[in-house]
Protein backbone atom coordinates (compact mmCIF):
# COMPACT_ATOMS: atom_id res chain seq x y z
CA UNK A 1 0.00 0.00 0.00
CA UNK A 2 1.01 3.59 -0.74
CA UNK A 3 2.19 6.39 1.77
CA UNK A 4 -0.72 9.05 1.39
CA UNK A 5 0.84 12.18 -0.18
CA UNK A 6 0.03 15.69 0.95
CA UNK A 7 -0.44 18.78 -1.01
CA UNK A 8 3.16 21.36 -1.50
CA UNK A 9 0.49 24.10 -0.92
CA UNK A 10 -1.65 23.70 2.25
CA UNK A 11 -0.98 20.30 3.53
CA UNK A 12 -4.12 18.17 2.58
CA UNK A 13 -4.40 14.96 1.23
CA UNK A 14 -4.11 14.47 -2.23
CA UNK A 15 -6.93 12.13 -3.53
CA UNK A 16 -6.94 10.81 -6.99
CA UNK A 17 -4.00 9.69 -9.56
CA UNK A 18 -1.18 8.30 -7.87
CA UNK A 19 1.02 11.03 -9.84
CA UNK A 20 -1.19 14.03 -8.73
CA UNK A 21 0.68 16.72 -7.04
CA UNK A 22 -1.73 19.27 -5.77
CA UNK A 23 -4.82 18.71 -4.17
CA UNK A 24 -7.12 21.13 -6.55
CA UNK A 25 -6.79 23.89 -9.37
CA UNK A 26 -6.17 26.51 -6.71
CA UNK A 27 -3.21 24.84 -4.99
CA UNK A 28 -1.66 24.13 -8.28
CA UNK A 29 -2.02 27.95 -9.48
CA UNK A 30 -1.25 29.36 -6.12
CA UNK A 31 2.29 27.29 -6.27
CA UNK A 32 3.08 28.48 -10.05
CA UNK A 33 2.52 31.98 -9.25
CA UNK A 34 4.52 32.11 -6.35
CA UNK A 35 7.60 30.46 -8.65
CA UNK A 36 6.72 32.84 -10.57
CA UNK A 37 7.11 36.00 -8.23
CA UNK A 38 10.65 34.02 -6.84
CA UNK A 39 11.98 34.33 -10.35
CA UNK A 40 11.06 37.44 -10.82
CA UNK A 41 12.52 38.94 -7.59
CA UNK A 42 15.86 37.26 -8.79
CA UNK A 43 15.63 38.14 -12.15
CA UNK A 44 15.55 41.60 -10.50
CA UNK A 45 17.74 41.16 -8.13
CA UNK A 46 20.77 40.52 -10.53
CA UNK A 47 19.55 43.68 -12.74
CA UNK A 48 19.83 46.01 -10.22
CA UNK A 49 23.39 44.54 -9.11
CA UNK A 50 24.32 44.84 -12.43
CA UNK A 51 23.15 48.65 -13.08
CA UNK A 52 24.84 49.54 -10.11
CA UNK A 53 28.04 47.87 -11.07
CA UNK A 54 27.96 49.39 -14.16
CA UNK A 55 26.85 52.84 -13.22
CA UNK A 56 30.19 52.78 -10.37
CA UNK A 57 32.60 51.66 -12.94
CA UNK A 58 31.74 54.00 -15.28
CA UNK A 59 31.74 56.74 -12.82
CA UNK A 60 35.39 55.68 -11.66
CA UNK A 61 36.60 54.90 -15.24
CA UNK A 62 36.55 58.44 -16.72
CA UNK A 63 39.77 57.85 -18.94
CA UNK A 64 39.24 54.36 -20.34
CA UNK A 65 41.60 52.89 -17.67
CA UNK A 66 42.14 54.04 -14.24
CA UNK A 67 43.04 51.74 -10.82
CA UNK A 68 41.21 52.25 -8.07
CA UNK A 69 40.74 50.70 -4.44
CA UNK A 70 38.46 47.87 -3.88
CA UNK A 71 37.23 49.44 -1.12
CA UNK A 72 36.22 52.41 -2.56
CA UNK A 73 33.69 50.89 -5.02
CA UNK A 74 32.51 48.21 -2.13
CA UNK A 75 31.25 50.92 -0.05
CA UNK A 76 29.25 52.60 -2.58
CA UNK A 77 27.59 48.99 -3.34
CA UNK A 78 29.86 47.56 -5.87
CA UNK A 79 29.82 43.23 -5.90
CA UNK A 80 32.35 41.91 -8.16
CA UNK A 81 30.49 38.38 -8.19
CA UNK A 82 27.69 40.41 -10.69
CA UNK A 83 29.39 40.24 -14.42
CA UNK A 84 28.40 39.72 -17.70
CA UNK A 85 31.22 38.38 -19.33
CA UNK A 86 35.11 38.40 -19.05
CA UNK A 87 38.26 38.64 -21.21
CA UNK A 88 41.82 37.00 -20.84
CA UNK A 89 44.48 38.91 -22.32
CA UNK A 90 47.80 37.19 -23.57
CA UNK A 91 49.34 37.31 -19.82
CA UNK A 92 46.53 35.34 -18.90
CA UNK A 93 45.00 37.98 -16.81
CA UNK A 94 41.27 37.73 -16.63
CA UNK A 95 39.52 40.74 -16.55
CA UNK A 96 35.49 40.86 -15.99
CA UNK A 97 32.69 43.38 -17.65
CA UNK A 98 29.41 44.70 -16.74
CA UNK A 99 28.81 45.37 -20.18
CA UNK A 100 31.26 47.64 -21.60
CA UNK A 101 32.99 48.38 -18.24
CA UNK A 102 36.03 45.80 -17.19
CA UNK A 103 37.76 45.36 -13.86
CA UNK A 104 41.08 43.47 -12.72
CA UNK A 105 41.61 42.47 -9.23
CA UNK A 106 44.87 43.10 -8.72
CA UNK A 107 47.10 43.57 -5.36
CA UNK A 108 49.68 46.87 -5.00
CA UNK A 109 51.68 46.85 -1.70
CA UNK A 110 49.04 44.68 0.20
CA UNK A 111 46.55 47.33 -1.07
CA UNK A 112 44.04 45.41 -3.15
CA UNK A 113 42.62 47.05 -6.05
CA UNK A 114 40.80 46.84 -9.36
CA UNK A 115 42.02 48.04 -12.48
CA UNK A 116 39.12 49.28 -14.98
CA UNK A 117 39.28 49.53 -18.59
CA UNK A 118 36.61 50.05 -21.24
CA UNK A 119 36.05 47.42 -23.45
CA UNK A 120 38.11 47.56 -26.80
CA UNK A 121 37.99 46.61 -30.51
CA UNK A 122 40.94 44.16 -30.40
CA UNK A 123 39.09 42.09 -27.51
CA UNK A 124 36.90 41.09 -29.90
CA UNK A 125 39.38 38.96 -31.62
CA UNK A 126 39.74 35.31 -30.58
CA UNK A 127 43.85 34.37 -29.76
Amino acid sequence: MSVPKTCPVCDSLIKGRSDKKYCSPQCKSINQYENRQNKEAFYLKVDKQLKTNRKLLKQFNKSGKSIVRTEALKILGFNPNFFTHFWKNQQNDVYFFVYEYGFLKRKENGVSKYVLVTWQPYMNKRS
